[in-house]
């Protein structure tokens, strides 16, 4: 495999949780979802936590994907409970849904099905929902990780072959 950072895929992490922002639960998924992109050959230029909710989520997505070419992965908050509202933070922001990869993310695991993620794009920006448990953000995140660098490559408006 070549090495992916040679390519400039950089990419940033953003964590949504009531807890970690009251500091009673540890980043965990963010955690993971650092490491797993760090070896697939991105570079994690940022990371950070915000509190569940529409607003902060959105206000959040739009600092990190406004001017940035690359990948933003949110971690938490995609499930039914009454605060769990990524989706919706994330349907303000983004420009263009990109259903397929949202789709292939919940086929990765029967939970899925519970799943209400979503993925899009900001500008160069593409941003993927992933559930808050490490385990879930890591396997939805593999389930796509083979065409996205072939997607931000699309977004930077770089030649492709097709």
């Amino acid at each position: 495999m070549t090495d992916l950072r040679a390519a400039g895929l950089r990419a940033k992490v953003l964590t949504v949780s009531d807890g970690v922002i009251a500091g009673v639960r540890e980043d965990r998924s963010g955690e993971a979802l650092e490491e797993l992109l760090a070896g697939a050959g991105y570079e994690v230029i940022e990371r950070r936590a915000v509190p569940d909710g529409t607003e902060s989520v959105a206000a959040a997505l739009r600092d990190m994907a406004d001017g940035f070419t690359g990948l933003v992965v949110t971690t938490g908050g995609t499930g039914f409970g009454p605060r769990d509202l990524t989706p919706e933070g994330t349907l303000r922001v983004v420009e263009r849904r990109a259903p397929g990869l949202a789709e292939a993310m919940r086929l990765v695991n029967p939970l899925g099905r519970l799943s209400r993620a979503v993925a899009g794009t900001r500008g160069r920006a593409l941003i993927l929902n992933t559930p808050g448990s490490p385990r879930g953000a890591v396997e939805c995140t593999e389930a796509v990780l083979d065409v996205l660098p072939h997607a931000l490559r699309l977004l930077s408006d770089e030649p492709t072959a097709h």
